[in-house]
Order: structure tokens, then C-alpha cells, then sequence
């Protein structure tokens, strides 16, 4: 099992190109060499864009300046291969500011309640709703230094925004929430199950879901123990969708102006982090994904 990359400082997630740029070789945690076409013996050294997610801007979520070079529709194949994507194992990604895992504030690890399947609703004190067009989701979680063999007894953590691009616990009218984030035990297959809803579309940002890695349920009670860190970029054609019904407005306009090639998590490569996803906005969706950590 490989050994976990420090993620960038989050308290600094935000403050432009400037400060980002001699920052950027965090995000995958080294170097990728390519080949240079047709040069013996020589490499192009290419940096890995710097991921993460952009601050709150009122109750419509995180917002952030969108890289420039994209527009609407531009969400086709990068050709951009990482050393990751080369050999298979999940490009690591930032947490962004949000991650609720005791590394930028709130802990909702460490709570009673947290390990379960189904994460609409908050726990605790709270019992609140998130709505939205369900979403079953299917992770299968594999062993990359073990042959890529099913990771049994380890632990998966997921959270993503909710249906106002928000997240529990930072954003402004859901800090008193925990809804949209829960953690599963993997089983002998290395598979975890999830009920929740489709998350939206915040400005600056493609569509996503995050998840931590845990190597056992009894570890996944603080981020410090994580053994990789990613994200899952969901398709355009869901979102599509999703967004044209009824609750997801701003997300229809988020969508058109970013796309997956302008993205500052998925423009470096995002072949190993699209799952399928299957059915429809009226029935809910299935989302199965596998990975190697």
C-alpha cells in the first residue's frame, strides 16, 4: 500500500496563480517525466495543475476564478498522461478546504453516527434533509502495492456539496449540518455503498464527490491517518441532466462556464477518476467507481 502525499496547506487554497504556481508539484507529490518526441536520452518535466476547491461566496457555495483557455462544453478527453495514470494508481488530490477530517477545523470522524450508508441526512443533534435527485454510489477500493487485490477491512470517507453547492459544517446556513458525509468498512471485495444525492455544480468548480482512504475503520477517526486522498469527477452528460430539473438552476450555469479540460483539480488528467453512472433524474441514479490507492 503506498505511503500517503501531504496535501497543500488548505488555510492558503485560494490565493491565486502567484502563490499556486511554485506550488504545484504538491498535487501528484513529485515530478512527471515525459519522453520527449524524437530526443534520446532527454525528458520534458511537466508540472501537475494545483487542485483545490475555491472559497464561499454566500449560500450558492464555494466560488473561484475559472482557469482561463475553457468554455462551455470543452469537457473531452485531456491527453495528458501522469505517472499515475500510466501505471494505474489513483492520482492523489487535494481535500480542498472543506474535508471535515480534523485537518482544517471541524472533525466529523470522531462522531457517533458517522459510519453509515446512507449520508442524506445529518446525524446528532440535526436530522435535516439534504434534497436533491438520489445517487447510489458503488466504490471498489484495490490494493496497488498488492497487486491491485480488493483492500478488505480498510475504510472509506465521502463527502461532496449539496444541492446549493454547500458543505456541511463550513458553509454559511449549514455549519450546524453533517449531512453528505459518512464512512464505510470495505468488504472482501474492497467495496463500499453509498445513499446520497447528486451534488451540484459550484462556481469554478467541475462537478465532484471526495473521498479519503482509511487502511481500517478504527483508523478513520482523523485525517492523519489517511492513505490517499481523491476525488471523483462525475460525468457531463449526468450532469447535463440532473441540471436541467427542478432545484438545480445555478448549477445549469455553473456547468457551462467550466469544464473538465479547465478544471484545477482534473485538467492534468482525470482518466482514472470518471466513474459510470447509470439511470436517470426521475428514478435516481447508480454510480459504481474502482481504483487502486
Amino acid at each position: 500500500m503506498r505511503v500517503n502525499h501531504r496535501e497543500k496547506d488548505l488555510e492558503n487554497h485560494d490565493r491565486g496563480l502567484d502563490y499556486d504556481l511554485p506550488r504545484l508539484l504538491h498535487r501528484r507529490g513529485m515530478l512527471k517525466l515525459v519522453a520527449g518526441v524524437g530526443l534520446a536520452g532527454a525528458g520534458l518535466i511537466t508540472l501537475g495543475a494545483c487542485g483545490s476547491d475555491s472559497t464561499i461566496a454566500g449560500t450558492n457555495g464555494p466560488s473561484g476564478a475559472r482557469p482561463p483557455g475553457g468554455g462551455p462544453g470543452a469537457g473531452g478527453p485531456d491527453s495528458t498522461q501522469t505517472s499515475d495514470t500510466a501505471s494505474g494508481e489513483l492520482p492523489e488530490e487535494t481535500g480542498g478546504p472543506f474535508p471535515g477530517d480534523g485537518s482544517n477545523g471541524a472533525n466529523v470522524l470522531n462522531q457517533s453516527g458517522v459510519v453509515r450508508r446512507d449520508i442524506t441526512s445529518s446525524f446528532g443533534s440535526s436530522t435535516t434533509m439534504a434534497e436533491g435527485v438520489p445517487l447510489d454510489i458503488t466504490m471498489t477500493i484495490n490494493d496497488f502495492a498488492n497487486n491491485k487485490s480488493p483492500l478488505a477491512g480498510g475504510a472509506v470517507y465521502v463527502w461532496h456539496c449539496d444541492r446549493e453547492g454547500r458543505y456541511s459544517l463550513y458553509s454559511q446556513g449549514v455549519t450546524d449540518e453533517n449531512y453528505l458525509r459518512g464512512v464505510q468498512e470495505t468488504d472482501d471485495r474492497g467495496q463500499v455503498r453509498f445513499t446520497t444525492i447528486f451534488p451540484a455544480c459550484y462556481s469554478g468548480r467541475w462537478p465532484h464527490i471526495h473521498f479519503e482512504v482509511y487502511p481500517s475503520l478504527a483508523k478513520a477517526t482523523n485525517g492523519a491517518n489517511k492513505i490517499a486522498t481523491s476525488q471523483m469527477a462525475l460525468p457531463d452528460a449526468t450532469c447535463q441532466a440532473v441540471y436541467a430539473t427542478s432545484g438545480y438552476e445555478q448549477s445549469r450555469s455553473n456547468l457551462s462556464r467550466v469544464s473538465l479540460k479547465t478544471d484545477n483539480v482534473f485538467r492534468d488528467g482525470y482518466d482514472l477518476q470518471l466513474p459510470t453512472v447509470t439511470g436517470d433524474p426521475s428514478s435516481g441514479y447508480q454510480l459504481t467507481f474502482s481504483c487502486a490507492v
